[in-house]
C-alpha cells in the first residue's frame, strides 16, 4: 500500500521543503485559476508521460529520478500543512521549523524506500478524475479519481486539496479508503510519546524508523 501511495503522491507533485513561514498578503486567498480536479488530471498526465519518456534514462541514474522527483514536489503537495496533521496533538505548540523538519524527514524516508517503484508503474496507466466536492467546514475539496490500468481492477485514489494563495494544494491522499494522513498519525503516535519531534525525525532520516512500516 505504502508504494501506492507514494506514486499517487508523486502523481500529484509532492513538494519539496518550502519556506517555514509564508507572508500573507490578505485574509482570503485569491481564487484558483483552475480547478482542483483539473490540477490533479493536469499533473498526473504530465508525470506519467514523463516517467515513461525518461524510464530507461532514471532506471540508469537513481540521481536524476530523485532530482526530478523533488522538482515535482515543488508544484502541489502542501507538506508542512500534512506533517502538522500527522503530528496531531504532538504537533500543537512546536515551531514551524521542528514542523518542517519532520516533515521533509518523512517525505524523504517513504520516496527513498519507494522512489524506484514509480518506474515499475504500468505503462497503459491512465487517471480518471470523478467527482469534485467540498470538504466539511470550507476545508477544500475533495476530488476523487482512479488509476485506470490494463490488467486489473481500477485503484480508486481521492485527493483532498485546499486553496492557499490561489494555487490548489493537496494535504491528503486517500488510496482505497486509506487515508495517508491517518495512516502515519497512527504509525508516528507511540514513538512521538517517547521522543522529540527533532529525535523522531532523525530516525526518519537515519533509517531506525521506516515510514509506512512494512510494504
Amino acid at each position: 500500500m505504502s508504494r501506492t501511495i507514494a506514486l499517487a503522491i508523486c502523481l500529484t507533485g509532492v513538494p519539496a521543503p518550502v519556506p517555514a513561514a509564508r507572508a500573507q498578503t490578505a485574509a482570503t486567498p485569491p481564487a484558483p485559476q483552475q480547478t482542483a480536479g483539473k490540477v490533479v488530471l493536469d499533473s498526473s498526465s504530465r508525470i506519467i508521460a514523463t516517467l515513461e519518456k525518461r524510464r530507461s534514462e532514471f532506471q540508469a541514474s537513481p540521481a536524476a529520478l530523485k532530482q526530478y522527483v523533488n522538482s515535482e514536489f515543488d508544484r502541489l503537495f502542501d507538506r508542512d500543512y500534512a506533517a502538522r496533521l500527522v503530528l496531531g496533538v504532538h504537533g500543537r505548540g512546536a515551531a514551524d521549523t521542528e514542523v518542517k523538519l519532520f516533515a521533509d524527514a518523512m517525505a524523504e524516508n517513504l520516496m527513498g524506500r519507494y522512489g524506484t517503484s514509480l518506474l515499475d508503474f504500468d505503462d497503459k496507466l491512465r487517471v480518471r478524475v470523478k467527482s469534485e466536492t467540498p470538504l466539511p467546514g470550507g476545508r477544500g475539496v475533495r476530488v476523487a479519481s482512479e488509476f485506470l490500468r490494463s490488467n486489473g481492477a481500477p485503484v480508486p485514489v481521492d485527493y483532498l486539496m485546499r486553496n492557499t494563495g490561489g494555487q490548489w494544494k493537496v494535504f491528503d491522499v486517500m488510496v482505497e479508503g486509506i487515508s495517508y494522513v491517518q495512516t502515519f498519525k497512527t504509525q508516528f503516535d507511540a514513538p512521538l510519546r517517547q521522543k522529540s519531534i527533532a529525535q523522531v525525525a532523525a530516525d526518519l532520516r537515519n533509517g531506525n524508523l521506516q515510514a509506512g512500516g512494512s510494504n
